[in-house]
């Protein structure tokens, strides 16, 4: 599998009513299809996953496969807290098409997890999958960081293809890589260290910035894939900053307003997620009108 390139963890759209919005949806990625997105995952932390029910995913992952190019690579995130219930999900996912699945770290016993148990964890849902599987180390939502210690531990499994790491640590990018074979990949979730990342032996990038700007990130992967410093600055300090900047301080409902702006729909966010209030929109205009041209700007 060709694990390469810029993926959004795409958003799931809700009408106004709050239920999930299929048509939407097909929008977005028909929309999608036209970049060059390397593929999607669905149901990741941008999706709102933990807000979502396992049969609204179902129908989301099952209306994003059908509606995805075919040289889109689909992962699913099928992580639970339970590792039966795990299993269960990877297993429906492959099932639909997936091409991969996207496991992240229990945690909510987390004095519990310890490096046995979260290697067990893994381990299981590996052998039992059907489909590659990613670790993902998502800390700032879970609390718990994945080491490189367990990352090259868990590389001996052949079911066990790569991982995504959110911590934003490029030192731990660079740990990871060196510990890990070479068809072993990592995807960091970071988009402002995205090149350095690249130079110490990432693979790509898992972006929530990506939904919103797909041609930007993607250019920012090539440009630091070929060396070409001078685009590189240029993209990160006129469109990757100010965007990433959006999504920390605005969070979902940022991004979602910001697609909204763009073309896309990003609708409301789902409660106890609350919708962006007009100040907040006032201040996310200006950053979009500025991003806008420097996302176009001649290679």
């Amino acid at each position: 599998m060709k694990l390469r390139g810029i993926f959004p963890p795409v958003t799931t759209p809700f009408s106004n009513d709050g239920e999930i919005d299929l048509p939407r949806l097909k929008s977005n990625i028909k929309l999608y299809n036209q970049t060059r997105l390397a593929g999607y995952v669905m149901n990741g932390s941008t999706s709102e996953s933990v807000l979502l029910s396992w049969d609204e995913i179902e129908r989301l992952w099952a209306t994003a496969r059908e509606t995805a190019a075919p040289d889109k690579i689909m992962i699913a995130g099928t992580g639970a807290e339970s590792t039966a219930e795990t299993i269960q999900h990877t297993k429906r996912a492959a099932k639909l098409g997936y091409d991969a699945a996207l496991v992240r770290t229990p945690s909510y016993y987390k004095p519990f997890m310890t490096f046995e148990a979260e290697a067990t964890h893994f381990l299981r849902v590996a052998d039992a999958s059907p489909i590659p599987i990613l670790i993902y180390s998502v800390p700032v939502f879970t609390g718990y960081t994945v080491e490189a210690p367990l990352v090259a531990h868990l590389s001996s499994n052949k079911n066990i293809i790569g991982i995504k790491d959110s911590s934003g640590n490029v030192q731990r990018v660079k740990d990871m890589v060196s510990s890990t074979p070479k068809s072993f990949r990592t995807l960091t979730g970071s988009a402002l260290t995205l090149p350095d990342a690249l130079a110490v032996g990432a693979s790509g990038a898992i972006l929530a910035i990506s939904c919103v700007f797909p041609d930007a990130c993607v250019d920012l992967f090539e440009a630091a894939s070929r060396g070409d410093s001078q685009r590189v600055e240029q993209l990160r300090k006129h469109a990757i900053l100010p965007a990433a900047n959006l999504a920390t301080k605005f969070g979902i409902a940022g991004i979602k307003y910001a697609m909204d702006r763009l073309g896309y729909y990003g609708g409301p966010p789902r409660a106890p997620l609350l919708p962006l209030g007009e100040f907040a929109k006032q201040e996310i205009d200006p950053i979009l009108a500025a991003v806008r041209p420097a996302t176009v700007a001649a290679n």
